[in-house]
């Protein structure tokens, strides 16, 4: 009897436990991984400082500090 590896084509296993660690975003960046779409990783993470701006910035007291970062 032969056995599959788990991982098959996917990412190694401590990066695979990483990703699955992180949710819904681990299964983007997991998804991204499989496919090889490493040139669209600086574009999501971008992405996602820009959307933690914005949300920092209109529900803290340091929305003072980062409007004046715009």
């Amino acid at each position: 009897m032969t056995r599959k590896s788990k991982n098959s084509g996917g990412p190694p296993g401590a990066l695979q436990d990483f990703f699955m660690r992180l949710g819904v975003l681990g299964e983007l960046l997991a998804f991204l991984w499989k496919r090889k779409l490493y040139w669209m990783l600086p574009m999501v993470i971008t992405l996602l400082v820009f959307a933690l701006l914005i949300v920092l910035g209109g529900s803290s007291p340091a929305g003072a500090f980062i409007y004046t970062l715009f």
